[in-house]
Parts: structure tokens; sequence; C-alpha cells
């Protein structure tokens, strides 16, 4: 079986099998997981000793935010908190995804981690999360659908055979 790439290269996944089988000599491949400057994926592994138990026990780690469009070369250094610990769906146990938010430096501030950088929408959600932990959160999905006239083809209220005579209103998401 082959897995192919947008670029066209194939790779045989047996391959990739053997690779993912290669003993780990005790360690853990945790891959660090955050937003980029544009909201894009971004990861780098890191090699631990041994698994996690809490995401407290996993070190803040840092990575150069110039190349993702989040810091200054003058100033690149971003630092990355642990915030969510799952298991690696692709490397198997007992390596892990750790999901992170994104912090300015600051070696006065606990654990080395300063104001979150702009890009960093974790922490705003995760404040307003804490101030309303204690209700219960409701969702609802967008319905759309369209009802017709008798005919099957006419949209209901849309003069026969034609269009409304203005674009959306009062067809779109109203009560006609």
């Amino acid at each position: 079986m082959n897995t192919q790439f947008s670029n066209g290269t194939k790779l045989d996944l047996a391959i990739q099998e053997r690779f993912c089988n290669l003993p780990n000599m005790g360690k853990v491949q945790a891959e660090y997981v955050w937003l980029g400057g544009g909201f894009e994926a971004r990861c780098k592994t890191k090699t631990l000793d041994k698994a996690p138990e809490t995401v407290a026990d996993l070190p803040v780690w840092n990575y150069d935010g110039s190349s993702t469009g989040q810091a200054p070369g003058s100033d690149s250094e971003v630092l990355l908190k642990p915030c969510a610990i799952f298991n690696d769906p692709f490397r198997g146990a007992p390596h892990i995804l750790v999901l992170c938010s994104t912090h300015l430096p600051d070696v006065d501030a606990p654990l080395g981690l300063g104001k979150g950088i702009p890009t960093n929408t974790r922490d705003a959600c995760n404040e307003i999360m804490e101030k309303v932990k204690a209700s219960e959160p409701w969702f609802g999905i967008e319905q759309e659908y369209t009802l017709f006239e008798a005919d099957g083809i006419t949209p209901f209220g849309w003069p026969k055979g034609g269009m409304p005579i203005r674009p959306q209103d009062p067809y779109y998401c109203s009560v006609c």
C-alpha cells in the first residue's frame, strides 16, 4: 500500500511501518503542536526520557518565531507552554501529541513564561472559559434548507420562473 503526497511523491507504507517499529529505547517522542502566524498547524518533536503523567511534567520549549511570522528576526524566541496531552495516533504508544500555547519569554515570570503572543488565542479563550465554567454551554448548528412551491421547482415566495428583485432579501436568513 502506498501514500501519495500532493507533489506526486509516493511513500511505501511498509517503509513507514518499519521506522515506526524501531525500538524506542525507553524514550517518548512528544510532538509539540501550536498555531503559526497564519493560524496554520506547526509542530516539532522533543524526545523525553519517560512518558509524562500530567501536562505539568512536560518542559516549556522554544522555537524561532521569525520563521512562523510571529516574531521579528532580531528578537525571535517564542516559548511553547504545554496545555494538553493526547496519545499520538501516528507513532502509537508511548508517544504523545502536546498542544501548546505560545508566549514571550520573561525571565522574571514563573517558568520564564511571559504574556501570550498576539496569535495566542488559546489564553484569551481559556480566560473566558474560566469566567463561565459554572455555566452549562449550549451549542447550535446552522440549519439551512429551502422550501419550494408545490411545483417542486420554484423556491417558496419567489416569482414563478424568475428571480427576486433584490438578492437575499427577504429570502436569506428570514421568515417569509
